[in-house]
């Protein structure tokens, strides 16, 4: 089941689930993510993946839209073998614009990743490409910590309104 939601992830356009249509998934707004230490198209830096023990890098996000309740914040490779999710984190207070390395902001909540790992899996397949996906949402997910990964991103991509990504090319 995991590895199905991870492929529903992974092989959509923005991230969402796939049975939403390519014209609504046209119509979200987008969101600018970026991160002091991490550059889109750059390599991931090892202090975020499985050799390094910086956890999650920072990230940035802005023009998260009005009417926004909560945000998420989905970590996945876009891998042809069918991808995996290294971190789902949700219902980040939508006042909060920046993720602070190595933790998660008060209040927000963990699910489950593609192992069934509750918390930031770091990444270890060194030519994979990582994306940061942070989803602006409608409202909260209201899941519990370590929910069920289809579970979290059914109710991710059911609230999305808009969405930007930060993407790595490999792992240095």
């Amino acid at each position: 089941m995991a590895v199905t939601a991870a492929l529903v992830v992974a092989s959509s356009g923005c991230g969402l689930a796939s049975g939403m249509a390519s014209s609504e998934r046209l119509q979200l707004e987008p969101i600018g993510v970026s991160s002091p230490r991490v550059r889109d198209g750059g390599p991931l830096p090892s202090d975020y993946s499985c050799k390094g023990s910086a956890g999650n890098p920072p990230l940035r996000w802005s023009r998260v839209p009005e009417g926004t309740r909560s945000v998420a914040i989905v970590v996945d490779n876009n891998s042809r073998t069918g991808g995996e999710v290294n971190w789902v984190v949700f219902d980040i207070d939508s006042r909060t614009n920046e993720l602070p390395e190595g933790s998660v902001p008060v209040g927000a909540v963990e699910g489950s990743t593609t192992r069934g790992t509750v918390g930031y899996d770091p990444p270890c397949g060194t030519q994979e490409n990582y994306r940061f996906t942070v989803y602006a949402l409608k409202d909260w997910v209201r899941l519990r910590k370590g929910a069920s990964l289809n579970e979290t991103l059914k109710s991710i991509a059911d609230k999305t309104i808009a969405w930007g990504r930060l993407t790595t090319a490999h792992l240095e």
